[in-house]
């Protein structure tokens, strides 16, 4: 008999311990390899785990279950199966509408017996079949797109940045700017001859930013599309984009790679 292994990402004890519970009752062959207590946690456990299923609660700190799988799918190694994910949700009918459009596996708190064991023979039937597990992590990384909430609109679009070099305060046209790359609490924000650190992350500075000018590249990247000179594939599939007037290249994530399919 073939044992599966299941993570959970759940940031609420008393919840994260009731799943526990009636998966054992319910499913008492599934391996369950402990409890991530936030989004950061899940990530990290899954990728040195490698599980079979995620459970993923919607509404964690640090990052949200939606957000820990984009990050899952982006660093996922090619060699492993994607797991099966299921996302644990509130009731909320917007979220639930959502989920259903996007034919995404979900369950709703309170975790329910009837709902838990439909789920469990959903995922019992796909582990069974080699062919859809391999083709797991397109399926995730499709709906993700459709999920994953759009950058919210700016009121006025940034056209200068204001970077401190030293003690001084340079003043970087936008237009000018090749990329964004996240650094930790800052982003790195390269031209052609330069780089320079703000105080901003990635995520706080793209809605100031044109959504026609700028691309989200990668979950730590935005790219000038106007600066972008090919867009390339290495022997195992992976896109890279080479842009005007740098010399390396830039990694784009599973979730954004069909911005560059052929039109």
């Amino acid at each position: 008999m073939t044992t599966y292994r299941a993570l959970i990402a759940e940031d609420e004890p008393l919840l994260a311990l009731t799943l526990v519970q009636t998966l054992q009752r319910l499913w008492p062959e599934l391996q369950l390899g402990g409890v991530a207590e936030h989004g950061i946690a899940a990530v990290q456990e899954a990728l040195a785990q490698r599980p079979d299923i995620l459970f993923l609660d919607i509404k964690m700190p640090g990052k949200t279950g939606l957000e820990a799988a984009a990050e899952l799918a982006e660093d996922w190694p090619e060699s492993t199966p994607f797991p099966l994910v299921v996302f644990v949700t509130a009731y909320d009918d917007f979220a639930v509408e959502a989920f259903d459009q996007a034919a995404v596996d979900y369950i709703l708190k309170p975790v329910s017996d009837a709902r838990l064991l439909k789920t469990i023979e959903r995922l019992k039937g796909r582990l069974g079949q080699n062919q859809q597990r391999a083709a797991e992590l397109e399926r995730i990384v499709s709906h993700l797109r459709t999920l994953l909430p759009a950058p919210s609109a700016a009121s006025e679009r940034l056209a200068v940045i204001r970077a401190a070099v030293g003690n001084q305060v340079r003043m970087i046209p936008v237009s000018e700017v090749l990329y964004f790359e996240a650094a930790d609490k800052y982003v790195n924000v390269v031209t052609a001859d330069s780089e320079s650190l703000i105080r901003i992350s990635l995520k706080e500075l793209l809605p100031q930013l044109d959504p026609a000018e700028f691309w989200q590249i990668h979950r730590g990247t935005a790219v000038n599309i106007k600066r972008v000179h090919t867009a390339v594939r290495d022997d195992a599939g992976k896109l890279f984009l080479r842009l005007h007037g740098r010399s390396e290249s830039l990694a784009v994530s599973r979730i954004y790679a069909h911005l560059f399919r052929q039109m």
